[in-house]
């Protein structure tokens, strides 16, 4: 599939060949939503806890002798019956991960790459650079470039320039090429892609080179 390189004023410059194997793969309803609801789920937290016995501070030595005193035997104050003592059968966090093997996952972000290419959402642009940053200059870039939907920035490494100039924008997110996900591609219409980011996805997510 062949698409237009344009530069940050939205300009086409030259025209790039997207790599089929991640750009043209079969696009997998199934694996997708699999891919999605492993990484939602894995962003839970269990947020309920209450200490037992053997977590509550205090206690130690057996409060009386077990016999002769004509109370009831008693072998801590941390047990549950006493003031300051453990909970029983009460909450503990729970465990929301859910496994899923890497090919899987790797199936899952080339059919939305390929959903997204398909649909003419993945721009490809020469560079993105600034040279301080600036929200402002960054907004009318990724306007021309994007046509003013909102977009996921690939970045082939960390750019402190870009990022700065980025974050205070609603509509758009940086994210490390190699950090890509499959909720980041859901949650925004057009993956700007510059030409050395799309190298490392080439590498990354290649069936045929990725380890």
């Amino acid at each position: 599939m062949e698409v237009d390189v344009v530069n940050m004023q939205g300009k086409t410059v030259k025209r790039v060949t997207l790599p089929a194997a991640i750009f043209e793969a079969p696009v997998r309803q199934d694996l997708m939503h699999q891919a999605l609801v492993r990484q939602l789920a894995n962003a839970r937290l269990g947020t309920v806890k209450t200490k037992g016995r053997g977590e509550v501070s205090g206690g130690g030595r057996k409060p009386w002798r077990q016999k002769g005193t004509g109370r009831a035997r008693q072998g801590s104050t941390r047990a549950p019956q006493w003031r300051g003592g453990g909970k029983v059968h009460t909450p503990v966090p729970r465990d929301y991960s859910v496994k899923m093997p890497v090919k899987m996952r790797r199936a899952a972000l080339r059919s939305a790459l390929s959903a997204k290419a398909a649909e003419a959402m993945v721009v490809v642009v020469d560079e993105l650079t600034l040279e301080t940053p600036s929200t402002r200059a960054m907004a009318v870039a990724l306007r021309a470039m994007t046509g003013g939907e909102n977009a996921l920035v690939l970045l082939p490494q960390g750019d402190d320039v870009v990022e700065r100039s980025v974050r205070n924008l609603a509509h758009a997110k940086t994210l490390r090429a190699t950090y890509l996900n499959i909720r980041d591609l859901f949650a925004f219409q057009k993956v700007v892609v510059p030409l050395a980011a799309l190298d490392l996805i080439g590498a990354w997510l290649d069936p045929g080179r990725a380890a």
